[in-house]
């Protein structure tokens, strides 16, 4: 028995004291965010200070929410795309597809790509020449695109060259579109030039306008072009009033200057200083892709960009495609027969353009990098 009655006492409340224990939860995903609690014994949890809740803001911090917007930026411009490209090949004809040959894969092999626009117009259109929609057409832009493989090669086929159609005969290039459509015009070429043509692109006019301006137009390099088009703006049409230069043009401008057949400020012109104005075009559109003031853009941009074509290239093709285009440099403007074409007739009774077998061999052999 102890000797203390008060050691005795506090001994025996002591006992009586329920026992406390501190268990520490799992942390949350986002725990790190917040301050952890002080503990400082039963019933005194406390938060810490309000002056430690929050990190201060640093300049890496704001760099990494900003490449993190970015990404997510990127990612949905990305997925746009890749819905608007799907859309976009069901509408490619399948004979087309059929006369094309196998390439490698994009942007690591160079592929041929064929780039046809026709001279179809809506209806309602009053262009001289133009057919409406649904009718047979001609091929106003026939363009070879060399890319990949860090190659980067342009060659233009003036619509009036005569080439040989399988099972029609001699005859205007642009013919062989309004009889057999894309696929007797690849098959024509690449009997005439003896070359594969891996995919082909057909451009869609009434779309295309809408691609430029989703890009915020376009600045374009020509000489002095004065055009008026479908009867010109006063009737609903277009009209072109370009110096020499450098001009920046909306999406109706740059569509009207890729078909302008008779510049008045220069009526020595033909359908090869034409096909030289089409690659100023896409020349243009590929400075423009690559500009910092696009990065805003790229949700819109990825959406008109496919909606302006008909193909047979996927998606992710297509995004390959754009990566050969960018890297493979800006190559030079070259036009079948610049050099020494003459006139010929065709079995129709119309006129034209007769090319060299000699002047071919050396257009093709620079086209592929030979």
């Amino acid at each position: 028995m102890s000797d203390d009655p008060g050691r005795s006492r506090r001994s025996r409340q002591s006992s009586d004291r329920p026992q406390y224990k501190l268990y520490r939860s799992r942390p949350r995903l986002f725990g790190r965010l917040r301050p952890e609690p002080e503990f400082a014994g039963p019933g005194s949890l406390r938060r810490a200070p309000a002056g430690r809740a929050r990190r201060p803001l640093t300049g890496g911090r704001v760099f990494r929410y900003v490449a993190l917007a970015a990404a997510a930026w990127l990612g949905v411009s990305l997925a746009v795309f890749l819905v608007s490209a799907q859309i976009q090949e069901a509408r490619a004809p399948g004979a087309a597809e059929r006369a094309l040959d196998v390439g490698g894969v994009m942007p690591f092999a160079p592929n041929t790509i064929l780039v046809l626009g026709s001279d179809a117009r809506p209806p309602g259109t009053g262009e001289g020449g133009a057919s409406v929609v649904g009718q047979p057409s001609r091929a106003d832009t026939i363009l070879l695109v060399r890319a990949g493989g860090l190659s980067s090669a342009r060659l233009s086929i003036p619509r009036d060259t005569v080439m040989d159609i399988p099972g029609q005969g001699p005859d205007k290039v642009n013919a062989a579109y309004a009889i057999g459509g894309p696929a007797l015009t690849i098959t024509t070429i690449k009997q005439y030039l003896g070359l594969d043509i891996h995919h082909v692109i057909e451009v869609d006019f009434a779309n295309f306008p809408v691609f430029i301006d989703a890009l915020g137009g376009v600045n374009v390099r020509t000489g002095r072009v004065c055009a008026r088009l479908d009867g010109g703006a006063d009737n609903g049409g277009t009209t072109l009033d370009l110096p020499a230069g450098v001009n920046h043009v909306s999406g109706r401008q740059a569509l009207g200057l890729a078909r302008a057949r008779r510049n008045t400020c220069n009526p020595s012109e033909d359908d090869r200083d034409r096909a030289a104005r089409q690659q100023a075009i896409l020349a243009a559109i590929k400075n423009r892709l690559i500009s910092p003031a696009i990065f805003a853009r790229l949700p819109l941009v990825s959406w008109a960009a496919p909606r302006a074509i008909r193909t047979d290239m996927s998606g992710p093709t297509l995004l390959g495609l754009f990566a050969a285009v960018q890297v493979g440099g800006t190559p030079p403007t070259r036009v079948l027969g610049a050099g020494s074409a003459g006139l010929t007739t065709t079995p129709g009774g119309g006129t034209g353009l007769s090319i060299p077998e000699e002047e071919r061999q050396s257009a093709v052999s620079e086209f592929l990098g030979r």
